[in-house]
């Protein structure tokens, strides 16, 4: 880290070794990102009347480059709080998930979910019960009325907007799909095909 970590106590005595934990897991922290630029810890008791029943609240900023991440741990109804230690590891088990996330969104290792294919109903032969997509990845696909659910094939017309699944293999007019979904403007159609 460059600036050195910041450990406050509210409502309560300053401890050792709360603050011995606190800086424990926060070294643990640049195993997950090693950019952390500063970390700052409160620990607060809410109520310094009540001796038992004190649910501890932990709020950790981190600075990195160019972002700050958050956590704060407030109770609520997690009796586990009363004791800081567990409210400490429940914070910083939050605040490494999130650096974890933050580091695979820098490093482009995040998760992206496949499109599924799509495309245009490019020609259509009602009466032989076939036609063509031009689909989103450049292909014409080929695809027969059975390939539409329900009698969506009947509703079909060109230009119309469609979901596809490619069957495996070819048929004789080139890659066929298995499955021709019609869309709606944004979505599927409200009706069914």
């Amino acid at each position: 880290m460059d600036t050195p970590l910041q450990v406050s106590f509210r409502n309560m005595d300053r401890s050792e070794a709360v603050e011995a934990r606190v800086r424990e897991k926060a070294t643990k922290l640049e195993q997950y990102f090693d950019h952390i630029t500063s970390c700052r810890v409160v620990v607060e008791a809410p109520e310094r009347r009540h001796h038992q029943g004190n649910l501890f609240r932990i709020r950790i900023e981190l600075g990195l480059p160019g972002k700050e991440l958050v956590v704060s741990r407030h109770p609520k109804d997690k009796h586990a709080h009363e004791d800081v230690y567990v409210a400490i590891r429940d914070a910083f088990d939050a605040a490494r998930r999130q650096l974890e996330d933050y580091a695979r969104k820098t490093s482009g290792r995040v998760k992206f979910h496949e499109v599924p294919l799509h495309g245009k109903v490019l020609r259509l032969f009602p009466a032989e019960g076939y036609g063509f997509v031009d689909a989103s990845d450049g292909r014409e696909i080929y695809f027969h009325r059975n390939s539409v659910p329900g009698d969506g094939f009947d509703k079909l017309e060109v230009g119309r907007d469609v979901r596809l699944v490619v069957a495996e293999g070819e048929s004789a007019e080139g890659p066929q799909a298995s499955t021709v979904i019609p869309l709606g403007k944004h979505h599927l159609d409200d009706e069914p095909p």
